[in-house]
């Protein structure tokens, strides 16, 4: 086995588990690929690594000086990644976190180093992204990343997961992966479409005003503007509502299978299975849905253990991941 310079270097070349027998039909195999194998435990640490080595290039980070300040909103995985680069590289980082996220989120930012800044847990991650914003122009010297617009978060995407997943699995026929930033549907879905037209993509959103981790409904009032720089309408094939509860119940089938993922991968499954379901009788189909996450960072929320019910509602007040 290889040795890595750095664990920077352990990020992406995730793999893809077929996981078939969670398919309605017969004549449609469904594979997940696995991005809380990342070091970081996200598929977030794609974009925070070429966030970082972007501003690098353009010279708003010089490595190595010292007192070099970074700020980002999140309620989901990209502060946990920037957290763990920016460890490394020797930056500062600094993020707006919602208050009502999981007692894992706080602990893995805190382990890494990141400086937490509170923003009401009533606005969710849009208010985090506002306060980022303000807080970002009252302080110019500070390096504000902006996952949203930055076109490094998809084309993360495009040079990394989109050709893993042609180069692993070149029978694709339809890309599932739940609606946040975007970047992992625009930048994947694009690569794959341009091997493949035919291939189709699918957004997976909770339903408007309800939170599933780390997912957002473009009708709640934020658009990223990546989404709408590189024509994410056109990309989409369709966008399927997800609720809190059937992103619970279907992390928790995924785990019969021996997959021990996120909520927000649970979402995701649901949508492909949906997908799955709506191929016609006798044609076939391969369907690669993208796991966000591993769920090592969800369990005070009882998602495996806890009444199905309970555990959903809880979702609407608490943004677990």
């Amino acid at each position: 086995m290889a040795a890595y310079h750095s664990v920077l270097d352990l990020i992406g070349n995730t793999p893809l588990v077929e996981v078939s027998q969670l398919s309605p039909n017969p004549d449609v195999r469904i594979l997940v690929k696995l991005e809380g194998r990342n070091p970081g435990g996200s598929v977030k640490d794609r974009v925070a690594l070429a966030l970082v080595e972007q501003a690098e290039k353009d010279g708003l980070l010089q490595p190595g000086e010292p007192d070099q300040v970074l700020i980002e909103p999140t309620s989901g995985n990209t502060g946990i990644g920037l957290a763990l680069v920016c460890r490394v590289k020797g930056y500062h980082l600094k993020v707006v976190l919602p208050t009502n996220v999981s007692v894992e989120r706080r602990q893995l930012l805190e382990l890494w180093g990141a400086e937490i800044i509170e923003s009401p847990g009533s606005e969710g991650s849009n208010g985090a992204v506002r306060m980022a914003r303000h807080l970002a122009d009252e302080h110019p010297h500070w390096v504000f990343l902006y996952q949203y617009a930055n076109p490094a978060n998809p084309k993360a995407h495009y040079e990394g997961t989109g050709p893993e997943i042609w180069r692993d699995c070149p029978e694709i026929t339809h890309f599932v992966a739940g609606l946040g930033t975007s970047g992992t549907l625009l930048g994947a879905g694009r690569y794959l479409k341009e091997q493949n037209p035919g291939l189709q993509v699918w957004a997976i959103e909770p339903p408007a005003g309800e939170m599933v981790d780390g997912l957002r409904n473009l009708d709640d009032g934020y658009i990223p503007p990546i989404f709408e720089e590189l024509g994410g309408a056109a990309l989409l094939d369709r966008k399927t509502v997800v609720r809190p509860r059937d992103s619970v119940e279907w992390t928790r089938r995924l785990a019969d299978v021996g997959l021990f993922v996120g909520i927000s991968s649970g979402a995701a499954m649901a949508g492909a299975v949906r997908c799955a379901e709506q191929v016609p009788g006798g044609d076939s189909a391969v369907i690669v849905v993208v796991s966000a996450d591993d769920g090592w960072k969800y369990l005070s929320t009882g998602a495996w253990t806890g009444d199905l019910d309970a555990v959903a509602e809880r979702a609407r007040d608490v943004i677990y991941f």
